[in-house]
């Protein structure tokens, strides 16, 4: 994706609502959307968390005036549950007990909390269980493409579970034998439900992709939502985009076995 396409739609995922009005106004993929919602808001969050925490009496003596969490974080722009948990000791609550109250608010014997929970966790599309149960089955989506893609093709490989009792840091296919992409060396392949804007190739590549290439050599990371042009992974890293797993990419890019 070019670099001015991807900031004028990020630009716009200001709310949840944005993605229905976008994917309708633009005619584009709603999970791409969300992707690219999901990632600004966590971005957003971490970045004001501490500026949240810094008035969160404030805001709990708001809270105990009537306003509800859900219409604060909207005030704010934060993400609803996130507040919430930052909350808790201001209303009495541990963070077992937080998050007990969200996955199930029926639990919850206070009228006005229970009703509370039930609305944040229904604004809250990131960092709610829905939310974070949407992110994990993306995750696994996105592996078992891969995983198939390979299986098809023959290429044998360890996946994170069979490694992960022998190596601290294991990606999510170690290659049994390395094969070419687009006349790089491939030893593993890491998958990515997400897209691969400056932000997330710089934070996956510190995390996760260098320590790959210094334990198991060169390697591939496909997002599975796309990334930005001219985007620049360091030596050792081959970026592919999801498309590149369709049968119909396979040759114009360059797939070939070892």
């Amino acid at each position: 994706m070019k670099f001015e396409d991807y900031r004028d739609i990020y630009s716009q995922l200001r709310k949840a609502h944005d993605i229905d009005y976008l994917a309708k106004k633009l005619g584009m993929d709603r999970e791409f959307l969300l992707v690219l919602y999901t990632q600004r808001t966590v971005r957003d969050a971490t970045r004001r968390f501490y500026i949240v925490k810094k008035d969160i009496k404030k805001i709990a003596k708001e809270w105990r005036r009537g306003t509800p969490i859900a219409r604060i974080a909207r005030q704010i722009n934060f993400p609803p549950v996130l507040l919430g948990l930052m909350m808790a000791p201001e209303i009495h609550l541990t963070r077992k007990q937080y998050w007990k109250y969200i996955r199930d608010p029926n639990t919850c014997h206070d009228k006005r909390l229970k009703k509370e929970f039930q609305q944040i966790d229904e604004e809250d599309m990131v960092y709610s269980p829905r939310g974070a149960q949407i992110q994990t089955d993306r995750g696994v989506w996105g592996e078992r493409k891969l995983h198939e893609w390979l299986d098809k093709r023959g290429i044998t490989y360890r996946t994170e579970e069979d490694l992960r009792n022998t190596h601290k840091k294991t990606p999510d296919c170690l290659l049994d034998k390395p094969i070419h992409i687009d006349g790089t060396k491939v030893c593993w392949i890491e998958s990515k439900a997400s897209f691969g804007d400056e932000i997330e190739l710089r934070k996956n590549v510190r995390r996760q992709l260098k320590p790959y290439t210094d334990i198991f050599g060169p390697g591939a990371v496909v997002y599975w939502f796309g990334f930005l042009e001219g985007i620049e992974p360091p030596e050792g890293i081959v970026l592919l985009p999801g498309t590149f797993f369709d049968d119909c990419e396979r040759d114009k890019i360059g797939w070939k076995g070892s």
